[in-house]
């Protein structure tokens, strides 16, 4: 497609951005040519000043620049390196911003006076002046000293998460890599299936390196999406709301740098879903399980940082007798619930099943298998192919061909599979996997 000189007007109209400047810089600004303050409605702040970047004239002049013969200024141009700033590295000193009304905030008050048309007022030791480009003066950004720093997992979030080329191809050679490579092969959808709570907990340094390890590997094409998280507020990774809203935020935020347009997904448990109306088995659950009752798991869902959620099927049989709730009562009160309140609007929701291994009667294929997806409430169902107990016994999934004859929601299921701990191998596993279901969750450290 030809760059024709109305497209280089319109990049040159852009370069025409106005700067706010607050009077430590407006001293000299009325007889400065670039002022734009004709612009300025009548009642705009006096603190409130307007200059060009580049002038009409100006902006014309960059566009005939990059359309002069046929674009070949244009054509010859290369994307900048960029500058990123590693917050992980010793002794980088990186922006710390929080929704408190410290500076940076998009919610904090406007400064005294600011409301009547008067000065910003500035704690002493503090530099309140920048200039258009909400520098200083002198090119640095400006902010109080507050005393604080930010945690490890707060400075990550200011951190660049950029795969580059190399990285994607060395991770394709990889064990992770060629299974990758193997499961496609096969004709099913792959989703990676890892961990990042450690990581995060452990440090900018220790989470930035493993989400540039799984961005390698999703970074692929061969790759739909990410998992990135088991037991969410389940388990006793996390001890607080806030925690558990940190890391999905940092995660979220980190892979969709490292590998974008992949989808997200994470993996939780949310026990009172399957007490129905026992209000006692409610308290019970939200007592023991505070991190994953149903409104904060909602809360995750709707700050549109992930895209699926999965949900554990695991306490449906056995965890709720004491209120005489069976398996097949609890299942119908979970989906129930999550039909009810319209999680599907919010995210995919996946059915985790992990029942199915070892020995199991077709009847109970054809329920746990389908019941969510039939029921509406969940679009998948992802089936566990191996399952390892507290003694380290154990059981594999062997119930294939009754699977194999739930053809009609065939593309709706999902195998749960490690391929550093194959049956066979990862190729004949693999292969047997396509022929029941149309997606598989590769497990990968």
């Amino acid at each position: 497609m030809r760059f024709t000189l109305r497209r280089a007007l319109a990049v040159g109209a852009m370069l025409t951005v106005v700067g706010v400047v607050t009077p430590a810089v407006a001293a000299y600004s009325q007889d400065d040519p670039r002022s734009c303050n004709d612009l300025l409605s009548a009642d705009a702040p006096s603190y409130v000043m307007c200059q060009w970047l580049a002038k009409p004239e100006e902006a014309l002049d960059v566009a005939k620049f990059w359309a002069a013969n046929d674009n070949a200024n244009l054509k010859e141009a290369v994307p900048s390196e960029g500058h990123f700033l590693d917050c992980s590295a010793a002794g980088a000193d990186c922006p710390y911003l929080e929704g408190d009304g410290t500076v940076g905030d998009e919610n904090s008050p406007a400064p005294e006076g600011a409301e009547d048309g008067g000065t910003p007022e500035c704690e002493p030791g503090q530099q309140c002046a920048v200039d258009g480009n909400g520098e200083g003066g002198d090119g640095t950004v400006s902010r109080p000293e507050t005393g604080t720093s930010a945690s490890s997992g707060q400075r990550a979030a200011t951190q660049a998460f950029t795969t580059a080329t190399q990285d994607v191809t060395a991770a394709a050679q990889t064990p992770a890599g060629q299974a990758i490579t193997t499961a496609k092969a096969t004709g099913v959808r792959v989703w990676i299936d890892t961990e990042l709570a450690d990581d995060w907990k452990a440090g900018a340094a220790t989470f930035a390196a493993a989400v540039k390890r799984i961005g390698a590997l999703a970074a692929r094409p061969e790759v739909a999406g990410i998992r990135f998280t088991s037991q969410l507020g389940y388990n006793a990774t996390f001890t607080t709301d806030a925690e558990v809203a940190a890391f999905v935020t940092a995660a979220s935020d980190a892979l969709r740098q490292a590998a974008p347009g992949k989808r997200l997904g994470v993996h939780t448990v949310v026990p009172e879903l399957a007490c129905g109306a026992e209000e006692a088995c409610k308290t019970e659950m939200r007592k023991r399980y505070p991190l994953v009752v149903p409104e904060k798991v909602e809360s995750l869902l709707s700050a549109d940082r992930i895209d699926q959620i999965s949900l554990d099927t695991g306490l449906l049989y056995g965890g709720y007798t004491t209120w005489k709730i069976d398996a097949a009562k609890a299942q119908r009160n979970q989906w129930i619930q999550v039909r009810a309140r319209s999680w599907d609007v919010l995210a995919q929701i996946a059915a985790e099943e992990t029942g199915l291994v070892g020995q199991v009667t077709p009847e109970q294929v054809a329920s746990r298998a389908s019941t969510p997806v039939m029921d509406g409430a969940a679009q998948q169902v992802n089936l566990w192919t191996r399952v390892q107990n507290a003694q380290g016994a154990v059981n594999r999934l062997t119930a294939w061909e009754e699977l194999k004859k739930l053809t009609p929601i065939k593309r709706r299921l999902a195998a749960v599979y490690n391929p550093t701990a194959p049956e066979v191998d990862v190729a004949t596993d693999l292969k047997k996997i396509a022929e029941a279901v149309s997606q598989v969750y590769l497990t990968t450290a």
